[in-house]
């Protein structure tokens, strides 16, 4: 196989020009991406500790919930009762705040 030798001084400045241009559009892609990913899982994380109407999304992915409609919240805030459209029909969904999130409390699937 025949080895490949750089000459630097055969490089043109358009060559070099080049080189840099996508050197820097690739850095500047690859930072957008981390940061869109670090923020969603920010973003997720938040949606598990302050808002229970979308953590109930997160908490049951594999029901694929639709439409949820939250039926009761408690005088002090921290449980959620929740009715919502599944796969398979109609669940009753509770909520709890626990120290740190939502979580699922208890699931009842109802019948027609």
């Amino acid at each position: 196989m025949h080895k490949h030798h750089f000459n630097v001084g055969a490089l043109t400045a358009n060559a070099f020009r080049n080189t840099i241009v996508w050197a820097l559009v690739l850095s500047m892609t690859i930072v957008a991406c981390a940061a869109m990913l670090g923020r969603a899982a920010r973003n997720m994380q938040a949606a598990l500790v302050d808002k229970p109407d979308i953590a109930i999304y997160f908490l049951l992915p594999d029901e694929e919930l639709g439409k949820t409609t939250m039926l009761r919240e408690s005088e002090d805030g921290k449980t959620r009762e929740y009715l919502a459209e599944s796969k398979d029909g109609q669940l009753l969904v509770t909520l709890k705040r626990g120290q740190e999130q939502w979580y699922v409390s208890r699931t009842e699937r109802l019948h027609e």
